[in-house]
């Protein structure tokens, strides 16, 4: 028998791990920012995707009564943007219990002082005014997304710019724990998104709570018209005022979505004065309606069929669960509870 060379061998692929509340229907936003980013990474890694419902406990805790119609949304899009079970595992993160274990025994080790000085804490508590959510879990619950990253040992999680000290945090609580028990976790790397973030129709950031995102199940006709009222440039008031694409919220739309020839008509036509707000928004609508379409019918199809959700996040979970207690395992032989 011929013995195999070590670089015959092939390397095992490094895991990836990341999330999403499920908190309503997604967006264009999501689709764009995060969902293409993960489909592209399922051929060069192990991945694992959660819907952390936990997490969407953190702030919605009062009116949990669509949780589990989200959680259904959130897998429908996801399948239906492509990611596939075949060469991923998806589940919902509160069906693998390790998670909320890992929680508990990171929480012993993580200083308070880490958890007050993560930039999005004092954000979201003025942001979410008239809600009681100065709680110990969502003060806490950074410590959750690390348990579940650190569950996995990921080594890769894809992240936009704005969530990169949640990550950081991960891997200072990973050195923590490697430098008090010995070295189990690796400290997981960011893989940045290549896509800026796509403002919502309002110039504002995109946002269900907003109201001014363009959903990624949104009837067609409907995202046409409501594109057709989006705010443009200011400067424009009257259709012979030259524009600045580079302050205009539909630009962004027509550099992930539009060709490169539509891309320098439009910024030539909007700068000279030669095309109008209306044209620019049309075209933008057309190449999103053109993106969107195949996923809407791959999400109408699966939408068909429940009991498929149900097995794909069944046996997504029944995975999880198995690289989790392995995890488990050796966390618990570490601190001296095994």
């Amino acid at each position: 028998m011929t013995p195999t060379l070590a670089a015959d061998r092939k390397a095992p692929r490094k895991r990836v791990l990341s999330g999403m509340r499920p908190t309503g229907p997604l967006h264009v936003g999501n689709l764009i920012g995060a969902l293409e980013t993960w489909v592209a990474l399922q051929d060069e890694f192990e991945c694992f995707f959660s819907i952390v419902d936990w997490h969407a406990l953190t702030t919605d805790y009062a009116a949990p009564a669509g949780l589990n119609d989200y959680v259904r949304e959130v897998a429908l899009d996801w399948l239906a943007a492509g990611l596939d079970p075949q060469r991923s595992t998806i589940f919902v993160q509160s069906e693998v219990k390790e998670h909320a274990e890992l929680h508990l025994l990171l929480s012993m080790i993580v200083p308070l002082g880490w958890l007050y000085r993560v930039p999005t804490y004092k954000e979201q508590l003025k942001e979410l005014v008239g809600r009681e959510i100065e709680t110990y879990g969502f003060l806490g619950y950074p410590v959750l997304q690390a348990a579940d990253i650190l569950a996995y040992r990921a080594e890769v999680v894809p992240v936009g710019e704005d969530q990169v000290p949640h990550l950081e945090l991960t891997r200072e609580i990973a050195r923590r724990f490697n430098g008090l028990y010995g070295t189990l976790f690796p400290e997981p790397e960011a893989r940045l998104r290549v896509v800026s973030r796509l403002p919502g129709l309002d110039g504002r950031k995109m946002s269900k709570s907003y109201g001014n995102a363009i959903g990624i199940a949104e009837d067609l006709d409907s995202a046409r018209k409501r594109i057709a009222t989006m705010v443009t440039d200011p400067a424009r008031k009257r259709r012979g005022d030259p524009g600045d694409p580079d302050v205009c919220p539909v630009f962004p739309y027509h550099r992930v979505l539009s060709s490169p020839g539509q891309i320098a008509w439009v910024e030539a036509g909007c700068r000279g004065a030669t095309i109008g707000c209306l044209e620019c928004k049309s075209v933008m609508a057309e190449n999103l309606a053109e993106r969107l379409g195949p996923i809407q019918a791959r999400r109408a199809e699966y939408a068909g069929h429940p009991e498929k959700i149900r097995e794909i996040l069944g046996d997504g979970a029944a995975a999880a669960r198995r690289a989790a207690s392995e995890t488990l395992d050796l966390v618990r032989h570490a601190m001296g509870l095994k």
